[in-house]
């Protein structure tokens, strides 16, 4: 199983050599391709051959590509992640309104009870307003409880003069995790042989992940608690390789500990199991302790 994630830093030329990422720099690396689960591409100083780039999207490896402020801004995604590609997206059509709300009702009611958990851990008194908005939850969510739950919940981890809008380093870590973990998720989605762009909630047309965007929500309260263990002066080389490690991070599912990159392929395989027979108890949510 891939559990290797490969960060690029310096300058480099990469290419492939009877199965191995070849890194060369002053010096010559090579890493077994079956080990890579992610490959992110941290520096513009990076060239690398279209051989290499055909071997990894073979082997379902995630290739991220940041600019030039170091910062995740493409990553790579096959046309065809399964033999069984064109049934899946057959599927993923035809599924119903009602099948996508249920789905979508299952999820955010599970991020809020995660954030949540998480106010609850810390001694917030807000979290009983969450647990609130959760009794309050709609059939599709169609009075918003998950932007209320939003606003109490990060103004009571960072204060009340916190704004996601802002341009801080508290800001810039969430923002890098949630791009790590939506790549994780946009890799799963291709994978599995769905598309990334027909989403359950999320509808913007000018959005190629709109389906990561709405199976990644229960997992975005595990960045949130990596940047507020960090409390992030700066964010910088070595706040970032914090985040992208996370993703080597231990949670647990069906009662047993998973790396969250395992966790992740285990749910989503779930969700999509829960929208193809109409069941939303497939689902499986992953847990920080038993």
């Amino acid at each position: 199983m891939s559990w290797r994630i490969v960060v690029i830093s310096n300058s480099a030329k990469l290419d492939y050599q009877l199965g191995h990422l070849v890194v060369r720099q002053e010096t010559t690396t090579k890493i077994n391709i079956s080990e890579i689960s992610m490959l992110i591409i941290e520096t513009t100083a990076v060239s690398l051959t279209a051989f290499l780039l055909n071997e990894l999207v073979k082997h379902k490896i995630k290739v991220i590509f940041c600019d030039e402020k170091r910062n995740p801004s493409s990553e790579l995604i096959p046309y065809y992640g399964s033999h069984d590609t064109s049934v899946k997206v057959r599927k993923q059509v035809q599924w119903t309104e009602d099948d996508k709300k249920n789905v979508w009702t299952a999820v955010v009611g599970e991020k809020i009870r995660k954030q949540a958990e998480f106010l609850e851990e810390l001694g917030k008194s807000e979290a009983k307003m969450l647990r609130d908005y959760m009794d309050e939850m709609e059939y599709g969510d169609t009075t918003n409880r998950e932007g209320h739950a939003a606003k109490v919940y990060f103004n009571a981890l960072f204060g009340m003069q916190f704004s996601r809008s802002q341009d801080n380093s508290y800001n810039a870590a969430l923002n890098y995790g949630y791009s790590i973990i939506l790549s994780a998720f946009n890799r799963e989605i291709a994978a599995n042989g769905y598309i990334t762009q027909i989403g359950l909630f999320h509808d913007n047309m000018f959005n190629p992940f709109n389906l990561g965007s709405d199976l990644m929500e229960p997992f975005r309260i595990l960045v949130d608690r990596k940047v507020y263990k960090m409390k992030p002066q700066v964010f910088e080389h070595d706040e970032k390789m914090q985040m992208v490690n996370l993703l080597n991070e231990e949670i647990y599912m069906e009662g047993k500990k998973e790396i969250i990159n395992n966790a992740i392929k285990i749910y989503c395989k779930s969700v999509f199991d829960a929208l193809d027979e109409k069941d939303i108890s497939l689902i499986k949510f992953y847990r920080n302790e038993l």
